[in-house]
């Protein structure tokens, strides 16, 4: 392999690295429960909204717990939302569903830190 082959294939390898390394990071962002729930829930859950404004402290702790486990299947199977392919419960991975929980119990009315979600 001459000078010109080996620093083309450094190169290469090189950016593969990057661009594996951003797709990474942009996974990791992309699980961000709060960013999640202002992209998927807050368009339907907004204030005057005829499906009921719901933020993070609209609900205790025990109550988000229960509606992710035992509702949200089931109430949301057939919402679409503007700009998104299929249904929401499609659509959202189990382990953005994970984020998007995690947010709503850790703000939730009865937590150390409440919040509406901005």
């Amino acid at each position: 392999m001459n000078r010109a082959q080996l620093t083309t294939a450094i190169l290469l390898i090189g950016m593969l690295a990057l661009s594996v390394g951003n797709v990474a990071i942009a996974k990791k962002k992309k699980l961000n429960g709060q960013d999640l729930f202002k992209e998927y829930c807050k368009p339907c859950h907004d204030v005057d909204s005829e499906n009921g404004e719901y933020t993070p402290m609209t609900l205790i702790q025990d109550q988000w717990e229960r509606f992710f486990d035992e509702k949200y299947a089931e109430t949301h199977e057939s919402v679409t939302l503007t700009g998104h392919d299929g249904s929401i419960t499609d659509e959202i991975t189990p382990e953005m569903l994970k984020a998007i929980k995690k947010f709503a119990v850790d703000h939730a009315a009865d937590s150390e830190s409440p919040m509406t979600c901005g």
